[in-house]
């Protein structure tokens, strides 16, 4: 049977830089992710993939917002925006791979799968959002848009201007988990869980509510990872392996940590907190719940860290059983 690998791709990774942000030219960032994964299946791995979809969900909310104070057309709230950019990138992910594939002659279908996961009301974060979402604004902007929407929170972000932030809440179960179980047992390879998956909450009468927040990518993924069993965590980032001290002459790369050290170097505050640490924490998630192995790379090492040759490995069994894996 193949071995089950999930891979979670940043949705940072899909907007060139150089103001190179439209449709076509993330779609061709999408093409270029999609020969990567296709290496994997390749190497006879079945593959699940996630994405990030953070500056797609902030070009949608602005554009919600033009369309509004231009012409009237009705706001489309935030969790209907998670919802557009999982599809939206889902089609452009799911069309790269089906045609690398063809391109190939590999005989492997591709699914996408809009995915809710559930989240919890009692989550803290709720009362304390922090995650900044959409446009900068000016203050005058920030106090007239709190004037229609009394419950959105403002806050000054790095002296660009101010930035409304909603709550990130940690999430708590994959709602469509035995539908993407099903596809992967019929062979396909799943996109799921796209920008954390649509939040929701379960009501007193079992049913499902969307609720305005965003949840991490790399919590969702390691989260989803753990109830589908796969053997191998991969999450994508900017460079090519995880390093501490970061940025200062000392800097140095990791290439195979335990858990014990990994905790370790959160505690020396090595991994910033808007961009490694929930990547870190998230691997240790899934590693401390009968995860195997977690490999930390940028998306064009994907065959080669997997191959034991790139990446930051973190070990989650003993250093004489990883090597099987």
């Amino acid at each position: 049977m193949e071995k089950l690998v999930i891979v979670a791709i940043g949705g940072n990774s899909l907007v060139r830089e150089n103001g190179r942000d439209s449709i076509n030219d993330q779609y061709e960032a999408v093409c270029e992710t999609a020969t990567h994964i296709a290496d994997m299946v390749q190497e006879g791995y079945s593959v699940v993939v996630t994405h990030g979809n953070g500056p797609q969900v902030g070009f949608g909310l602005r554009r919600s917002e033009i369309a509004n104070e231009n012409v009237g057309m009705p706001e489309v709230p935030l969790v209907n925006c998670v919802a557009d950019t999982q599809g939206g990138i889902g089609y452009q992910i799911q069309q790269a791979l089906t045609n690398e594939f063809s391109k190939r002659r590999i005989n492997k279908k591709v699914a996408s799968v809009i995915t809710q996961v559930e989240v919890s009301m009692d989550d803290p974060n709720f009362k304390n959002p922090s995650k900044p979402v959409g446009s900068f604004f000016s203050v005058e902007q920030a106090e007239e848009m709190k004037k229609e929407h009394p419950d959105w929170i403002f806050v000054e972000d790095s002296g660009r201007g101010y930035r409304r932030v909603v709550p990130s809440p940690k999430p708590i179960d994959i709602v469509e988990k035995d539908a993407i179980k099903s596809l992967i047992d019929a062979g396909f390879v799943v996109i799921a869980v796209g920008g954390g998956g649509v939040p929701v909450v379960k009501t007193d009468k079992n049913s499902y509510v969307g609720v305005d927040a965003v949840i991490d990518k790399d919590f969702a993924t390691s989260l989803l990872a753990e109830q589908i069993n796969a053997e191998t965590l991969i999450i994508t980032t900017g460079v090519s392996r995880v390093c501490i001290n970061f940025g200062k002459p000392n800097q140095k790369e990791l290439d195979k940590i335990t858990i014990e050290e990994t905790k370790n170097y959160i505690l020396e505050n090595h991994f910033a907190k808007g961009s490694m640490l929930p990547k870190i924490e998230a691997s240790l998630n899934f590693l401390e719940n009968n995860g195997k192995r977690v490999i930390i790379t940028d998306p064009g090492s994907l065959k080669d860290a997997l191959n034991g040759q790139a990446g930051t490995h973190i070990i989650g069994l003993t250093p004489c059983l990883q090597v099987a894996l």
